[in-house]
């Protein structure tokens, strides 16, 4: 985060999303993190504070290693495709996050070894030993007792140890129990509190935090083959993304809030915090776990099929639909209830004939009585005092529970304020006045108390709805960025009259129910059954690339291909001119390749089986028209082709040791 530091004169606040797995895609339950912490953020920002909101993917591990060799791709590859699909998601839903940090990522992996060295020379870190239950067929560790079989595969497990590195959280009961006292409002909603003053209240047991049975993780510096092991690993991104060892320099740490869903409380309520007390480094101060979203009183996941992806959502109600209903429907902190039958009717009762109706009634009653125009209003009735009064209790309310995270309360108040108004409108009734003075008179009135309604109304439905207020903020003719408005200062009576009208844009057009569910639905059903879009794009039996993956890909069937497309893959005959190893990145060298007309910066994983200094001068054959990518954040130009020889799938470099072959020669 070098490019950011906090702005002078602003208070921060810093919050995250949890740190998302890259095992599979996202699914509903992590858009709802996500839109929580996104609406937190805009909410925050019209508060007036320097506001960075990370999000992130956590990379490494044997789930990731399995995942990338069933789809036929080198792990690198493989997180770095889930990771654009997680982002490609939330820019879709229109997520505002600041920073997007990657376990993979070279500063992440600095800013853990620099945890687990303050934490190793302040004594709280030890070796030992692990022992679990290991399946030899997957080649991982499975959550089973010795004697029963593996939960995946079904086969024997064995009684495995390894060598490892211990945390002594043991250490940390009394630490953690008293600093639970002096910050009361650190674990959020109570219950979760509660239940983890219950695990800490018992005996803690140290934690292993390397393995060395894993090949995708971030190494233990000078301590090969270990590497960092799960929590010590992800929790550590939401420092490495504001500074690392230079958070003091950045100035966001610690964080103000860490917004989690409630079955991972455990792991930032008592781990990290222990991690950090441990290296002397300051403690995020508040972690709030949110309740679950429940499909047919089950949590959603991939193995009980019931899991429902946004974008179908997003496709046919829109992305302000899903934002509303998330958030509306379920109390922030308790379980939820998703079904298709209860968004629908959202969208037509609260958006379309709430929200939306407001706003073109108003806008078309403007346009056609007042010239387009904002009206003035004239002498004054009880009821339009009295609406007044309502919309400027309102702000306060909506204010105290969107800082509270009471987002139902405060949509609900918002549109208690709509239906208020529906009901002004329906008993004033100025489609029905008529042409006179005192009717004109009148009818400004209301069209002035209705269009200052609609204002307040969009700038506090704005941190949820942003796509749609922008629209409606647009129609009111105000200018400048309406997520730049200062909630502080927002009052009753702000828009000015004669100001005049933007150009109305359709906002939520009723939907039929039945026929708006069937598509919901057949979309996810086409998704569920789509092919993955993290598979391997080149045929199994291409040439294995050094820089793709030390580990076999998938066995496929061989795939025919014409003389024309072989033709498309320039090779060319290099030589390496200079190898070193790349700091934290235990698998690749990075080296310079003389390919006769230029030389070439090139990665390529294979520095667990070739020492640097032993390659140079060494002939090799170079795919040289790839185009650049960024491996571990050293940009590659070209692939040196390899074999992938054995089970582990050991590069073996092709080459030219029997003849002399020119530096350049193109290989046919």
């Amino acid at each position: 985060m070098e490019r950011r530091k906090m702005a002078a004169g602003k208070q921060k606040y810093y919050l995250t999303t949890p740190i998302y797995y890259t095992n599979g895609l996202p699914h509903i339950g992590h858009t709802y993190s996500t839109i929580v912490c996104d609406t937190i953020r805009r909410y925050k920002r019209m508060r007036g504070y320097d506001v960075v909101l990370t999000t992130g993917t956590d990379e490494h591990g044997i789930n990731v290693e399995r995942s990338a060799k069933q789809a036929g791709i080198a792990e690198s590859e493989f997180v770095a495709k889930m990771a654009a699909q997680w982002k490609a998601l939330w820019d879709e839903l229109g997520v505002q996050g600041d920073e997007f940090i990657r376990t993979t990522d070279l500063k992440h992996a600095h800013t853990v070894q620099w945890l687990f060295k303050l934490c190793r020379e302040n004594g709280y870190v030890y070796p030992g030993h692990y022992t679990g239950q290991y399946c030899i067929y997957d080649n991982a560790y499975v959550d089973v007792k010795p004697g029963e079989n593996c939960p995946d595969c079904g086969r024997p497990t064995e009684t495995v140890t390894e060598p490892n590195y211990f945390f002594k959280l043991s250490a940390f009961q009394k630490p953690l129990l008293d600093f639970y006292a002096k910050n009361p409002d650190f674990i959020q909603p109570e219950a979760r509190r509660n239940e983890v003053l219950s695990f800490v209240e018992g005996e803690l047991r140290d934690l292993s935090i390397t393995r060395t049975t894993v090949r995708w993780g971030i190494p233990v510096p000078g301590e090969e083959p270990h590497v960092f092991y799960v929590w010590f690993d992800a929790l550590t991104a939401y420092l490495s993304a504001v500074g690392g060892p230079q958070y003091e320099k950045v100035g966001y740490w610690p964080a103000d809030l860490h917004l989690v869903g409630k079955e991972i409380i455990r792991f930032h309520a008592v781990y990290w915090p222990a991690f950090l007390m441990a290296a002397g480094l300051p403690i995020p101060k508040q972690i709030w776990a949110h309740g679950w979203l429940l499909m047919d009183s089950a949590k959603m996941s991939k193995s009980l099929g019931n899991v429902v992806r946004p974008r179908p959502i997003v496709r046919v109600l829109g992305m302000d639909a899903l934002r509303y209903y998330l958030l509306r429907e379920t109390v922030f902190g308790q379980d939820g209830n998703f079904s298709y039958d209860a968004l629908v009717q959202r969208y037509n009762s609260d958006l379309a004939n709430g929200l939306g109706n407001l706003a073109s009634r108003t806008a078309a009653m403007i346009e056609k009585n007042c010239g387009g125009r904002i009206p003035k209003a004239s002498e004054k009735l009880a009821q339009d005092d009295e609406l007044a009064k309502i919309a400027q209790a309102t702000i306060g309310d909506v204010l105290e529970e969107y800082e509270a995270l009471g987002f139902s309360r405060a949509l609900e108040a918002i549109w208690a304020l709509i239906a208020a108004t529906d009901k002004y409108l329906t008993s004033g009734h100025p489609w029905s006045l008529g042409e006179s003075e005192a009717d004109q008179k009148r009818r400004g009135t209301i069209l002035w108390t209705t269009a200052q309604v609609l204002r307040v109304v969009t700038v506090l439905t704005h941190p949820v709805l942003p796509e749609s207020t922008a629209k409606v903020w647009a129609l009111l003719g105000e200018t400048g960025a309406l997520g730049a408005v200062d909630l502080d200062g927002l009052a009753w009576g702000q828009l000015a009259p004669g100001a005049a009208l933007g150009k109305s844009q359709a906002l939520f057009p009723r939907i039929e129910k039945a026929d708006a569910i069937e598509r919901m639905e057949a979309m996810e059903k086409e998704a569920q059954n789509a092919p993955s879009p993290v598979a391997a794009t080149t045929p199994a039996a291409a040439p294995a690339a050094a820089g793709a993956a030390a580990a076999p890909a998938a066995p496929a069937p061989a795939e025919k291909i014409g003389i024309e497309d072989f033709a498309k893959v320039e090779m060319r005959v290099g030589q390496i001119k200079t190898a070193e190893r790349i700091v934290g990145a235990d698998k690749l060298l990075k080296l310079t390749v003389d390919i006769g007309t230029e030389i070439r910066q090139i990665c390529a994983g294979i520095a667990q089986f070739y020492e640097p200094e032993k390659l140079i001068g060494r002939k090799v054959a170079v795919v040289v028209n790839l185009a650049p990518r960024k491996l571990r954040g050293v940009e590659s130009n070209g692939m040196i082709v390899a074999a992938s020889v054995g089970p582990e799938g050991r590069p073996v470099l092709a080459g030219f040791p029997d003849e002399d072959v020119e530096i350049g020669a193109r290989l046919k």
